[in-house]
């Protein structure tokens, strides 16, 4: 499963062990950060994934509300004619 998030691992691998970081300590590094990124951040298609679900409760909000009311002024129409 692809998570659309681009990440650099050579490049930040190299900028580590040009501060100082052995190869090990650099690899493990990127490691842990990748899996932070891939686990943790929303991409563009998550985030469109949830716009997408938003939209869809709140039509089926609408049409209960829309439900609701309908069922309400009925049950008003009905006690006024029996008082």
């Amino acid at each position: 499963m692809g998570n659309g998030i681009s990440f650099d691992t050579l490049a930040y691998t190299k900028k580590l062990k040009s501060v100082g970081f052995s190869e090990e300590q650099a690899e493990t590094q990127v490691e842990i950060l990748k899996s932070i990124m891939e686990d943790r951040l929303a991409t563009k298609e998550d985030i469109l994934d949830l716009k997408r679900d938003i939209k869809e409760l709140e039509l089926r909000m609408i049409i209960k509300l829309g439900a609701l009311l309908a069922m309400s002024i009925a049950i008003v129409a009905v006690l006024v004619k029996l008082l």
